[in-house]
């Protein structure tokens, strides 16, 4: 049986025991190792290892000892529960060993969980795993999940009552970041809302969404997109006082004027062009953007992003100017601009 589409998370989440084998596959391996873990977790239910149900082999070596996949599923446990044989990193080359256990398999016999890498239509693995009538194949794809995948994690996280806007900003994350670090930030989520009975709300999602931007130098980005002189001096004097490099600060002023511009360029308003972003920006994060590039104006915002790149030219050559002399200049220069549609 060969998983498409949406059948591939569902499947995974709770896998059939009385099936022999499954194969996961595909070109992203931080991918296929959270499937298998999903997949080999529901197998065994928990202690798998402590009970000695889970025993775990390496693809390649089936290669020269074959008949240790059949011993291996043979086995008798000493503890009652569903016993998984887990065959990792497999080449094609293990396929032989893999079907001499198919063929003898029988109920009662540990299920085989079989990961490997990108696999052509050619592959021996596929050859083996697609035309078997019990055995079930799980191609791992680079796209996105979706909502449905998404809904189960943060069921298992114990989040259960979510707002729509907070959901919405959930699922732009979840394209943005890597799998791997998409979960951990909703383990981190149920975390933070671990006895909380309140509906998460997209202010949350924002504080506990990766940052790519030290909080200090945002909060002073912020204070120059706003105008606000009042707070420049202290948030810079700290910044100093920290030892961040002014380039940095540089770099992280760039990186949100041309958000803002992006922002301001596109087509469906401000807040679609903050949302397209990448990373995202959420909840009260993205409504202060988007005040800012209604502010701001694009014209006044493309000559902010010049004068940022002429600072960051200066910054990088060969002047003898004191460089965070050079760096605060050039943000007064911007909280002073004047502000408006041109």
């Amino acid at each position: 049986m060969i998983l498409k589409g949406a059948e591939i998370g569902r499947y995974l989440a709770k896998p059939d025991p009385t099936r022999p084998a499954l194969l996961i596959y595909g070109q992203d391996a931080m991918r296929v190792a959270l499937k298998r873990a999903e997949a080999v977790a529901a197998l065994t239910g928990p202690n798998a290892d402590e009970e000695m149900r889970l025993t775990r082999l390496a693809g390649g070596d089936l290669r020269k000892d074959a008949a240790a996949l059949m011993d291996a599923v043979k086995a008798v446990g000493f503890f009652p529960g569903q016993r998984v044989v887990l065959v990792e990193d497999t080449p094609d080359a293990a396929a032989p060993a893999i079907a001499a256990a198919l063929e003898d398999w029988a109920h009662g016999d540990a299920a085989i969980v079989v990961t490997a890498g990108g696999l052509a239509k050619s592959s021996a693995l596929r050859k083996l795993f697609e035309p078997h009538k019990q055995a079930v194949v799980a191609p791992i794809y680079d796209d996105p999940p979706g909502e449905e995948e998404v809904s189960r994690w943060l069921r298992e996280a114990g989040l259960t009552e979510i707002e729509r806007e907070a959901m919405r900003d959930l699922m732009t994350l979840s394209r943005a970041l890597d799998p791997g670090d998409f979960r951990q930030t909703v383990e981190k989520i149920g975390l933070y809302k671990h006895g909380d009975d309140s509906a998460l709300t997209s202010a949350e999602v924002a504080l506990m969404a990766p940052s790519t931007i030290d909080a200090e130098v945002d909060e002073l980005i912020d204070v120059v997109a706003e105008g606000n002189s009042d707070r420049f001096g202290q948030i810079m004097r700290r910044i100093e006082g920290q030892g961040i490099a002014p380039v940095t600060i540089c770099i992280a002023a760039l990186r949100h004027f041309r958000a803002l511009h992006a922002a301001s360029a596109d087509p469906g308003g401000p807040q679609a062009g903050l949302s397209r972003l990448r990373p995202p920006v959420f909840g009260p994060r993205r409504d202060r953007m988007a005040r800012q590039v209604q502010s701001w104006g694009m014209r006044n915002l493309e000559d902010a992003v010049h004068h940022l790149l002429d600072t960051d030219l200066q910054l990088r050559s060969s002047t003898r100017a004191p460089q965070m002399a050079l760096m605060e200049r050039a943000l007064i220069r911007l909280a002073m601009m004047p502000r408006g549609a041109r």
